[in-house]
């Protein structure tokens, strides 16, 4: 050993610098920061659409009233993308091309599209081709800029993937925890991404997409080299342990859960569902037939009947389980304090609202969907108990928000309601049905695998309803008699549908804006109570509006202010916005920034 070998303090593979880490460690990473920003965002846009309610927490809550001053994670949003992932994509891109890794170099470019459209998909405007540089105040860029930007990025990644790597090069599956190093698996995302984004261009003009125009050609081209089953998903799979292993962006969570349970089912009174989410789930388009997935979606309770139990509440065979009603958003419950989340009396082993007030006392008919875990709470298994030792006081969780419940990044599923979609817009509505039936069976499919998983690790699981798999015949009972045929398909039940399929994700929120919030396109859905008879909400949104971004992060307003005020006069609208309050007032600080459409929301050229 040299006599100088101990300078050498920039090289411990435990705390690497920038020019010390290598491409393969920095990518397992990198797709953590990505997934777990996405999902964060995920926890709070699902509840401006209506099927999920909280009534807690102020940015859940903000959401599900539209109380808008208070219902974004702007923060987070763009700190867990651009700081932990994000910047670490560039040298990612060229320590890898240098090698000839070239699908590393295709996951860091995709990565960086996935990240930025997201963005753009929040907040409209933001540093991008200057982004992540040595400015330390980037110019802003217009959404059309970083769309098209976006679109690129992905085209040079699925062109990266195709290319043969270099002898010596890292092999994918070294560093590859989403698809274990299936090229083809990236491949299909990619085209599935394009198709998506393409898509959300339905309020321009027809024509090329290299244009910025509606491509439908293009959109159905890519969808044909995308998901053709479920075995090509792209999934991230999680496990409900409590590993040494965390992350570093400030919550010191571990790593090992999903997203959902760390931003929902691990908190109390985080999701309910809403009547809404509850009708389309048990009859669907008024056909009488239960959606199979509607018990593994509703939360459970182990109960039992007496002589007062209320009417119209679904009970597990031995009778020992019952299943939450929906929480109505066109009263007024959540501004009278709830739904009042239950408690458990252990000395009569039974339910209670713990409130004088008398309107809550009956809140007992609905199930919030928080989860247990053995590894966050030391349960025996995934039930959320009251009581830790005593049975009685269990509930059942979701299926969506369970510390080991699959992320899906990418799924046959998505591709088949876009398919759907477009057809039905050509006016082909037998291939529309088809496309439609097979997403809603691929959804159905994907839960079951998972159902069958968990009660494989753990048989108890499976006497209780949210967990027991989905028979055959219920599956297609479902599937043949309650969505419909082709000769009454509507738009209407292939957005419902897919807003089923796709729960928790940032789709949900893209698809209701640029359908404009049509109740005729989500069956069952409509503005919450509290919105329409707020007037202090309309500050926000005014009654003929809609929320269509989020205000920018305070990262941006207090730093980067100058290139922020600049792009709004390339904006269309954001100079006409009612200005903002106090020193420094500028289009992207008035109450109604909330309404502006971001670019592909429009029919903007």
């Amino acid at each position: 050993m040299s006599c100088t070998d101990w300078l050498d303090i920039n090289v411990n593979p435990n705390t690497p610098t920038a020019e010390s880490a290598l491409y393969q460690n920095r990518l397992p990473w990198c797709q953590f920061y990505l997934n777990q920003g996405y999902m964060i965002v995920a926890s709070n846009t699902t509840y401006y659409c209506g099927q999920l309610a909280s009534p807690t927490g102020s940015q859940q809550l903000g959401a599900t009233k539209w109380a808008l001053n208070s219902a974004n994670r702007a923060n987070n949003a763009q700190q867990w993308f651009l700081v932990p992932c994000a910047s670490n994509l560039a040298d990612m891109y060229e320590k890898a091309t240098k090698a000839g890794a070239w699908h590393y170099a295709a996951a860091a470019k995709f990565m960086r599209a996935y990240g930025f459209m997201e963005m753009t998909d929040l907040f409209g405007e933001l540093p991008y081709t200057e982004a992540l540089g040595e400015s330390v105040a980037p110019k802003y860029d217009t959404g059309k800029t970083i769309f098209m930007g976006c679109i690129a990025e992905l085209e040079e990644a699925i062109e990266l993937f195709q290319k043969e790597q270099t002898a010596g090069a890292v092999p994918l599956s070294v560093g590859d925890s989403w698809n274990d190093g299936d090229v083809n698996k990236w491949l299909k995302m990619c085209y599935l991404l394009k198709a998506r984004w393409l898509n959300h261009l339905s309020k321009k003009q027809a024509g090329s997409y290299k244009d910025g125009k509606y491509d439908t050609a293009e959109i159905l081209a890519c969808l044909n080299k995308a998901h053709q089953s479920n075995a090509d998903n792209t999934v991230i799979r999680h496990t409900d342990t409590n590993s040494s292993t965390h992350d570093v962006e400030g919550w010191g969570e571990t790593v090992d859960f999903s997203s959902l349970f760390s931003t929902v089912g691990m908190n109390n009174n985080r999701y309910y569902v809403t009547k809404a989410f509850y009708d389309n789930l048990t009859n669907f388009g008024g056909y009488g037939v239960e959606d199979p997935r509607a018990d593994k979606f509703i939360p459970w309770v182990r109960s039992k009947k007496s002589s007062v139990t209320p009417t119209g509440i679904k009970w597990s065979a031995d009778g020992t389980w019952r299943r939450s009603l929906g929480v109505d958003l066109q009263s007024n419950i959540l501004s009278n304090s709830g739904p009042f989340a239950i408690s458990f009396n252990a000395a009569t082993n039974s339910w209670y609202c713990n409130t004088k007030t008398v309107e809550r006392l009956g809140d007992t008919i609905y199930v919030q969907g928080r989860s247990g875990s053995k590894g966050y709470n030391s349960f025996k298994d995934m039930l959320y108990r009251y009581s830790v030792s005593n049975d009685a006081s269990a509930i059942s969780g979701a299926f969506h928000v369970r510390p080991s419940s699959p992320t899906v990044v990418a799924s046959y599923a998505e591709a088949c309601f876009i398919k759907a979609e477009i057809l039905f817009r050509q006016n082909n509505k037998k291939e529309a049905y088809d496309a439609y039936k097979a997403g809603v069976k691929a959804n159905i499919d994907f839960v079951n695998e998972q159902l069958n998983t968990w009660v494989a690790e753990d048989a108890t699981l499976e006497k209780c309803p949210s967990f027991t798999p989905m028979t055959q015949v219920d599956i297609d009972k479902f599937l043949n008699e309650g969505i419909g045929t082709a000769n009454d398909i509507t738009l209407g039940k292939i957005m419902t549908q897919k807003q089923t399929a796709m729960l928790y994700t940032v789709e949900q929120w893209n698809d209701m804006r640029r359908l404009d919030y049509n109740k005729d396109y989500f069956l069952n859905w409509d503005k919450p109570y509290e919105y329409k008879t707020t007037p202090t909400y309309w500050t926000y949104v005014p009654q003929d509006k809609y929320p269509r971004r989020w205000k920018q992060s305070s990262y941006e307003t207090d730093y980067n202010f100058v290139n922020l005020n600049a792009i709004g006069s390339e904006v269309p609208g954001a100079l006409d916005l009612p200005l903002g309050k106090g020193e420094g007032a500028a289009w992207y600080n008035s109450d109604q920034i909330w309404t502006l459409p971001v670019w592909w929301d429009s029919d903007q050229e």
